[in-house]
């Protein structure tokens, strides 16, 4: 079986990148990862991505439009054929996305379709919820609002802050990422 070429989009430091990277050194993994692309050139997970051997590279222009044409040139030159979004911070437009229909997925720190958009583990504390959690979704134009894939649950517990909260949700992030692209890499 061949295995899905991936790339991976980033903004900061890249643990749940580090952690796609990780499961496809798996011979047995669907997905191999191609190529990182960051809007950001001080991301810190540029550097992580190169020292895994991963190719990487910095797209960013004065208009979203340029932003996305370098992106797809650099998605076209590496043969990519899956896109995994791992704490970009910017909106793609609807043609980007359109282009990458079911072909293009994303990490989210909430239980979808509760709190989408920023902020989640501090709004889910304030809401009151006893439960938070992760969610991987195919990506539309609406943010946060595509088909949902994986899910992982964590429990709020007395005392949580946003930071203890996000700490357990990221572990499960780094777990249930790399099921859910070995799942779309598998169909696909």
């Amino acid at each position: 079986m061949a295995r899905k070429r991936v790339a991976i989009l980033i903004s900061g430091r890249g643990s749940n990148m580090m952690a796609l990277i990780e499961a496809a050194r798996a011979s047995d993994y669907p997905a191999e990862i191609v190529l990182v692309i960051s809007n950001k050139a001080e991301a810190g997970g540029l550097a992580l991505a190169r020292q895994a051997g991963v190719m990487a590279a910095v797209v960013d222009g004065d208009t979203r439009q340029e932003m996305e044409a370098g992106i797809q040139r650099n998605l076209e030159a590496a043969d990519v054929e899956l896109v995994a979004l791992a704490g970009f911070m910017r909106i793609l437009s609807a043609d980007f996305v359109q282009r990458w229909d079911h072909r293009l997925i994303n990490i989210h720190p909430s239980l979808l379709p509760a709190y989408p958009g920023l902020d989640t583990h501090a709004r889910a504390l304030f809401a009151g919820e006893v439960k938070h959690g992760c969610t991987v979704h195919f990506v539309t134009a609406g943010v946060d609002e595509g088909p949902i894939v994986a899910q992982a649950e964590v429990p709020v517990v007395p005392g949580d802050t946003p930071q203890t909260l996000a700490e357990r949700v990221l572990a499960e992030e780094h777990k249930l990422y790399p099921k859910a692209l070995a799942m779309i890499a598998e169909r696909s």
